[in-house]
C-alpha cells in the first residue's frame, strides 16, 4: 500500500510526488504516458518560482515588454522552462506506474485508486493532478503560435532577444505573445485572453497566419496549440485532493499556474506529513487547507470577478485596460498577476486601476460593483 498515490504526470503532478517523497511517504505517481516529452511551452516570472534551478530554465529573455496602446518594459525577470531539465529537476524519490484512472474509492483507513486496465492501487491518500478537462461552460484561454527563426521574428518585435507578454496592438479580440526559446527560435502566438467557450482555434491560426503575411511571413515551422481552463471553482473538500490546474490553481487572467503548483507542492506535502499519524481524513483536509487558506480563497474570488468584468468589456476597450495596468507601479502588477495570499494589495491594484480608467472603461467595471464591491464580495 502506497502512502500516497498521485494520478497525473505533469509538472503539476511531479512536484507534488517529489515533495511527498522527502517527507518519507511512499509516493506511486500514475501517468498515463510516462515516457512522452512535455511538449507545452512554459513560461514564468522568475520571483514566482527562485529555487528553479539553472538546469530547467531554456532562456531568460533580456527584455520582458507589453504593450496596451503603447509600449512597455517590464520590472520583472521572465524566464522559458526547459522541459527537460524541468522534469529532471522533479524526478526521484517516487515510483511511476503507467495507467490512467478509473475511480476510487474511498475507506476509513485509506483509498482503492482502480486503472481502466483493472489494476487496482492501495493508497493510503489520494490526490488528482490530471488537469482540467475543457467544458462549454467554462471560460478559457486559447492559442495558436508557431515556431520562427529568430531573425524572421524580428519583424514582429524589432528587439533582439525580447519576450513580448502581451501586444494588444492591432488586436481583434486577442493579443500576440512572443518569446524567445533559447535555441534561435522564437515561439509567436496569437491568444485569446479568455473567451465562454474559448475562441476555436482554427480562427486564431487564420488571424496568426494574417498577421504574418502583412510582414511577409509565412509560417514554416513547429506549431503549438494552447486551451487553458480559467475558472475551476475552488475545489470542496472531500478525501479525493484536487492539485495543479485540477484544483483551481490556474490564475483567471492570465491561464498561468505551472509556478504556482510546483511551489505549493512542498507546504502541501509539509501539511500531508504533520497529520500522516492522524488518518486519511485529517491528512485530506490538512492538505486542503494548506491549497486554499482564507487569503487565497479572497483574492481568488477578486482575480475571477476582474475576469469576468474583462470578458464583458467591448473588445476594442480592452487595450485601453491593459495599457492602465501595464502602467500601474511594478509592485502592484506583481501582486495581481503573483500574489496569491496577497489580499491587500491586489485589492490596491484593482483599486488603482479603477481610480485610473476613463468612464468608458470605469462604467465596465462598476458592473462587476467596482472594487468595494468586489472585496465585499470576497
Amino acid at each position: 500500500m502506497a502512502d500516497v498515490v498521485i494520478a497525473g504526470g505533469g509538472p503539476a503532478g511531479r512536484a507534488l510526488a517529489r515533495a511527498c517523497a522527502r517527507r518519507g511517504l511512499a509516493t506511486v505517481l500514475i501517468d498515463p504516458a510516462p515516457e512522452r516529452r512535455w511538449r507545452a511551452t512554459y513560461g514564468l516570472w522568475a520571483d514566482e518560482l527562485p529555487s528553479l534551478p539553472e538546469s530547467a530554465v531554456a532562456c531568460a529573455p533580456s527584455t520582458t515588454l507589453a504593450f496596451g496602446t503603447g509600449p512597455h518594459v517590464l520590472d520583472r525577470q521572465y524566464v522559458v522552462v526547459d522541459n527537460a531539465g524541468l522534469r529532471e529537476w522533479l524526478s526521484g524519490g517516487y515510483d511511476v506506474v503507467a495507467g490512467t484512472v478509473s475511480g476510487v474509492d474511498h475507506g476509513r483507513q485509506g483509498s482503492s485508486v482502480r486503472l481502466e486496465d483493472g489494476r487496482v492501487l492501495a493508497a493510503g491518500l489520494y490526490f488528482d493532478a490530471s488537469g482540467a478537462r475543457p467544458r462549454g461552460n467554462r471560460y478559457e484561454q486559447t492559442a495558436f503560435g508557431v515556431v520562427l527563426p529568430a531573425e524572421e521574428a524580428l519583424l514582429l518585435v524589432d528587439s533582439p532577444g525580447a519576450a513580448v507578454f502581451m501586444d494588444w496592438r492591432s488586436a481583434e479580440s486577442g493579443f500576440l505573445y512572443v518569446l524567445p526559446l533559447g535555441d534561435g527560435t522564437v515561439l509567436v502566438e496569437e491568444t485569446s485572453l479568455a473567451r465562454k467557450p474559448g475562441l476555436p482555434l482554427g480562427l486564431l491560426a487564420t488571424r496568426l497566419r494574417a498577421r504574418l503575411a502583412a510582414v511577409g511571413l509565412t509560417p514554416h515551422g513547429r506549431e503549438e496549440r494552447v486551451r487553458i481552463v480559467l475558472d475551476v471553482p475552488v475545489p470542496r473538500r472531500g478525501r479525493t485532493v484536487p492539485f495543479g490546474a485540477a484544483a483551481g490553481l490556474t490564475h483567471p487572467a492570465t491561464g498561468y499556474s505551472v509556478a504556482t503548483s510546483v511551489r505549493l507542492a512542498e507546504p502541501v506535502a509539509d501539511a500531508v506529513a504533520r497529520t500522516w499519524e492522524r488518518g486519511p481524513a485529517e491528512a485530506a483536509a490538512a492538505a486542503h487547507r494548506a491549497l486554499w487558506p482564507s487569503s487565497a480563497r479572497a483574492v481568488h474570488s477578486l482575480r475571477r470577478h476582474g475576469l469576468r468584468a474583462l470578458c464583458g468589456m467591448p473588445p476594442e476597450l480592452v487595450p485601453a485596460f491593459f495599457e492602465l495596468f501595464f502602467s500601474l507601479p511594478a509592485e502592484l502588477q506583481r501582486a495581481f498577476t503573483s500574489g496569491r495570499e496577497d489580499l491587500p494589495r491586489t485589492a490596491e491594484a484593482m483599486t488603482a486601476l479603477f481610480r485610473m480608467a476613463p468612464w468608458s472603461v470605469r462604467k465596465h467595471l462598476i458592473g462587476w460593483h467596482g472594487p468595494r464591491g468586489l472585496l465585499r464580495s470576497g
